[in-house]
């Protein structure tokens, strides 16, 4: 109890809740356990529950019309999945899979509607946390309109970085096994399209990548080289 309480204090959505709203929370909690590969749930398939991760990496995926798989997001510790779980009635958006072995807490969505009409302080802190993450994800979205390949290729490289990164020696290094086709296709692209790019930020010192490791050397002159 003591780990699902320390992790849903970090986690955004519950920022703004006191300790005790906090407990309430952690009591209707399931610990559940994904081996590396596992499927946690599939597009399309009815809305559960949500869940949040204590340690491991999810990836959420979605199939578009031509069959071409695309990576929305990769999770790890902390982060909560899928992001609108509580207040949609829809089919899971997504499909979720370990990428490593993953540990979740996971919280049934009729449970936590139940908490919330028994604790109305709780939904309005909570519907205003989301308010500011729609503005958020708008912006977003906004930026990436009309970008090329190159510039949608580093705003991942980005994400991840301040997602996942750690700085060592100057640079920042991300301990994620994503494959070039990972990457292709959270930048909306061909895997070609980004060996030719990475092979470009590797003769410019820039940035690397190897089957467990992405190292960027230099962040701002990754972001210059994007606008070159």
């Amino acid at each position: 109890m003591s780990e699902l309480i320390a992790l849903l204090r970090n986690v955004p959505l519950f920022r703004d809740l006191t300790d005790e709203e906090v407990e309430r929370i952690a009591a209707i909690a399931i610990p559940r356990t994904y081996p590396k590969k596992t499927v946690i749930f599939t597009e399309g398939s009815a809305r559960e529950a949500v869940y949040f991760i204590v340690d491991g990496l999810v990836k959420t995926v979605k199939v578009d019309e031509n069959g071409h798989e695309q990576i929305v997001s990769l999770l790890t510790t902390g982060d909560m999945f899928p992001h609108t779980g509580f207040f949609d009635q829809s089919p899971y958006p997504a499909t979720a899979e370990a990428v490593e072995p993953t540990r979740v807490f996971a919280i049934p969505v009729r449970a936590f509607e139940q908490l919330l009409l028994s604790t109305p302080t709780i939904a309005v802190k909570v519907l205003r946390v989301l308010g500011a993450k729609i503005l958020e994800l708008q912006e977003k979205l906004q930026a990436l309109t009309g970008q090329d390949v190159r510039h949608r290729l580093v705003a991942v490289l980005l994400r991840l970085a301040a997602c996942h990164g750690t700085a060592q020696d100057g640079a920042v290094v991300l301990n994620l096994p994503v494959t070039h086709q990972d990457l292709a296709n959270m930048a909306g692209t061909t895997r070609e399209s980004v060996n030719r790019l990475l092979n470009e930020l590797r003769r410019r010192g820039i940035a690397d990548m190897t089957r467990r490791q992405i190292i960027l050397y230099d962040v701002e002159a990754l972001k210059a080289w994007a606008n070159s």
